[in-house]
């Protein structure tokens, strides 16, 4: 039966859910079924849920009834962490069939007895003490880079986030396995990989099933060094607190690891800070930022925050507004804080309006432009190399330079997931960065 029936696969959320997607979709290739995208008509469409806002929750019913249109007789599956949290919800959602938990996700097709379309979704979903497992993954096939999964769960306790909930407590892949993957990755022509978890600074906690640490995060990152045929390394985002001077200066020394850091801050206010529970205060963070700038003075810093917290007056928000504007940064991931079920957060007070929050959203969404404006054209001049991704934008292929600046030069197949030397010459009316090629030897 398996033969004949498509599956289609739709990921809301982070670098991780990709990765998780990537590994449940081969699982399904594996027994048979056909892939398609998830604009095709399909037999099976399976939904990898986020619960991180407000906004993921509502898209969730938009794409099941965009699944329906293509097949209305359609079986649908929700996964991820959505689906953990609140999944008799999900499964009262029109045309939902089955619900998977934390655990149950990856194994999907032993969930499958037949496709007859059920009157109201069938839940299972273990309770999150009994995600105290790990199951790796990396995504591949989707891009010219792959997302790396080492690390799971969370035993931090911020006062805003479900994701413990959702995900249950911090625990790591075996670095044996990590490198493992990587070499994988690596054989099938990928030239980037994105290091990508919960808590990817908690590497090695829980590797063997235990809570204490059998390796660092810096000697994940030393070993992955070490393997032949990987051309690019990515650190995706990592506390402030567990980003250590000494992975710092082996990654500004390292050939393999790009000089870019994506590094949650959520507020520059030490009042909304201890708050929210965070494992720092703001000096740490400029410590950090101040790190980077002395031995790789042209890395990218990207920086998630957020707005709206329970308490944040327009003093306090004026105090992140500052701290962001003066400290040397090149973007800003900006989340307005919306309330979610059993976190501490949600019964605060000091509530803000939601006006209010959009408002001071826009600020620093308009501040982060300006960032990243100021960042690309300080890297004008510069000799950098760019991966070229594969998809044509409107006559344009697009890529990313090593520290993370997007370029865009007219459309070329041959260029598709391949590495050149360029020189930064302009920047576009867009935003984006124009170049010369410098040499015509390529990484392919």
């Amino acid at each position: 039966m398996n033969a004949e029936k498509k599956v289609a696969f739709y990921t809301l959320g982070c670098k991780l859910n990709f990765s998780e997607t990537s590994t449940i979709a081969r699982n399904f290739v594996n027994e048979g079924f056909s892939r398609v995208e998830f604009e095709e008509k399909a037999d099976i469409y399976v939904i990898n849920t986020c619960s991180v806002t407000d906004n993921a929750d509502k898209r969730f019913k938009t794409i099941v009834k965009s699944a329906l249109k293509q097949n209305s007789e359609a079986f649908l599956i929700a996964v991820g962490c959505y689906a953990q949290l609140k999944p008799e919800e999900l499964a009262a959602v029109d045309g939902v069939d089955l619900v998977l938990g934390a655990t149950e996700k990856f194994n999907v097709t032993s969930y499958i007895n037949d496709l007859t379309k059920n009157d109201i979704g069938e839940v299972h979903s273990c309770e999150i003490e009994d995600a105290d497992f790990y199951v790796g993954s990396y995504s591949i096939g989707d891009r010219t880079r792959a997302f790396l999964k080492v690390q799971d769960g969370c035993d931090y306790k911020c006062t805003y986030c479900t994701i413990p909930l959702a995900r249950g407590i911090s625990r790591s892949d075996t670095l044996e396995n990590v490198l493992k993957n990587a070499k994988e990755i690596s054989e099938k022509g990928i030239k980037e990989i994105v290091l990508t978890g919960v808590n990817i600074g908690d590497y090695g906690k829980g590797e063997f099933g235990n809570k204490k640490h059998e390796h660092t995060f810096l000697e994940l990152v030393q070993a992955l060094d070490k393997v032949e045929g990987i051309h690019r390394l990515r650190i995706s985002s990592i506390e402030p607190n567990l980003l250590k001077d000494e992975t710092i200066d082996f990654v500004s020394n390292s050939e393999t690891f790009v000089p870019h850091f994506h590094i949650p801050l959520q507020s520059g206010s030490d009042t909304l800070l201890k708050k929210m529970k965070r494992r720092y205060l703001r000096k740490v963070y400029t410590n950090r930022v101040a790190k980077i700038r002395e031995v790789m003075p042209h890395a990218c810093i990207g920086v998630d925050v957020i707005v709206g917290f329970p308490g944040e007056t327009d003093e306090l928000f004026l105090e992140t507004y500052n701290y962001l504007s003066e400290l040397d940064i090149s973007y800003l991931h900006v989340f307005t804080y919306s309330e979610r079920a059993n976190t501490e957060a949600a019964i605060m007070d000091g509530v803000v309006p939601k006006n209010i929050r959009a408002k001071r959203s826009k600020m620093l969404r308009g501040l982060s432009v300006k960032k990243r404006r100021a960042f690309y054209e300080s890297q004008l001049g510069n000799m950098l190399s760019v991966l070229f991704e594969g998809e044509n934008k409107e006559g344009y292929i697009h890529g990313f330079t090593e520290n993370y600046v997007k370029v865009k030069t007219p459309w070329n197949p041959e260029l598709v997931n391949t590495i050149h030397t360029i020189t930064l010459t302009e920047i576009d009316d867009d935003g984006l960065v124009r170049f010369n090629f410098v040499e015509t030897k390529v990484i392919v």
